[in-house]
């Protein structure tokens, strides 16, 4: 009998050729790591909607000869030595506040502390092109939340992230100060390959002091794409959303979305008229979004709101309406769109509306055109 943690499976899928965090997600859906990993390896059938991804015979060769490449002991062994910690969704230690996100990891690497998660957490982001008075402001902003016992969350990129870890980390610093928190940084790569390289002291400091925490294995290289996948992480870890300095078009403003749709409170540091870095800061203040002056502000608003804490994990999630719920209960099993007019008798429009919020909303789950409930495997 097989002494492998189910830990170590789901870590060595999470670096196979081609696996997207969606096709990960629908794996482990349906099947205890071990299993899922026996599945991507050809040795057993997948089971629901995961059969589908299976209908593209070059990833099942890709993921066949991955399974013969990477071995889960050889994954674990790496990760141990690097002192990484192998979070799986709904197993032991995975964030209670990602639980019922629309689109939760199915998989975490951690680097730190992870009692820093059961505390309270503002995330703080902005523009990589910072101005001196933006760097100066998410600076102070991250040592003053920090005193007072929040945890700052962000990405640990260049400017308005750097700046605000490295205010939080001069709060841990200071001596006998017993109320402050400690940073938590989401990255775009393995534990193990600091991005962007001019960070490394920095990457190690959050480390040592707080929590580091990816989506992909070690050896994972920062590529383009895992950005916009990583904000969304940052958005559901923020029981409030600072945004200090951004451009009109960028990063932050996708994190702002993703904030949005878990109904995370999001304000912003105004900035002056004529500063292009803080266009996006100064049109979401003009859209009615709540100012921050100082620490104190996201204090009250953390006040305000107390959904994310305790130990029950807060559902994000729209509940379905009347009609939403109907067309839920019929994808018990995987679906089309044509299957499901026959199943609810609702109109072409009002189904397909329906099966776009459920999707949105992270209550189903769609490849190629076929639709299903969204249930894990523990």
């Amino acid at each position: 009998m097989s002494t492998t943690p189910e830990e170590a499976y789901a870590a060595a899928l999470a670096g196979f050729d081609r696996m997207t965090v969606h096709r990960l997600s629908l794996l482990l859906q349906h099947h205890l790591p071990s299993v899922a990993y026996a599945v991507a390896g050809g040795h057993q059938r997948p089971a629901g909607l995961a059969a589908k991804i299976f209908q593209d015979g070059e990833l099942a060769a890709t993921w066949r000869r991955n399974a013969v490449e990477r071995d889960p002991e050889e994954v674990m062994a790496q990760c141990r030595l690097l002192g990484v910690q192998v979070l799986v969704y709904g197993r032991d230690r995975y964030p209670l506040t990602l639980l019922n996100d629309p689109a939760p990891p199915p998989v975490l690497f951690a680097l730190g502390n992870l009692d820093t998660l059961s505390g309270r957490r503002a995330g703080l982001i902005g523009t990589r092109n910072a101005t001196l008075s933006g760097r100066e402001t998410a600076g102070v902003l991250g040592r003053d939340l920090t005193r007072m016992g929040i945890h700052v969350v962000s990405g640990l990129a260049r400017g308005i992230d750097g700046c605000a870890h490295r205010g939080a980390l001069r709060a841990c610093n200071e001596p006998n100060d017993n109320m402050a928190a400690a940073p938590i940084a989401i990255v775009a790569s393995g534990l193990d390959i600091v991005y962007p390289p001019e960070h490394r002291k920095l990457w190690f400091e959050v480390a040592e002091h707080g929590l580091l925490l990816s989506e992909w294995p070690p050896g994972t290289p920062p590529e383009g794409y895992r950005f916009p996948l990583r904000n969304r992480i940052i958005a559901g870890l923020s029981e409030v959303l600072v945004v200090v300095e951004s451009r009109s078009r960028g990063g932050s403003l996708i994190t702002v979305n993703q904030a949005r749709e878990r109904d995370v409170t999001v304000m912003a540091v105004p900035g002056a008229l004529r500063n292009p870095a803080a266009e996006g800061a100064n049109a979401l203040v003009r859209d009615g979004c709540p100012i921050v002056m100082d620490a104190g502000d996201v204090l009250i608003a953390l006040g305000l709101d107390n959904r994310r804490t305790g130990s029950v994990a807060y559902d994000p999630r729209p509940r379905p309406d009347e009609a939403d719920q109907v067309v839920l209960e019929a994808c018990t099993e995987p679906v089309t769109l044509e299957h499901l007019l026959l199943l609810t008798d609702l109109s072409l429009v009002a189904c397909a509306m329906a099966v776009a919020r459920l999707e949105a909303a992270g209550w189903i789950s769609q490849i190629e055109g076929w639709f299903e409930q969204v249930r894990w495997s523990f």
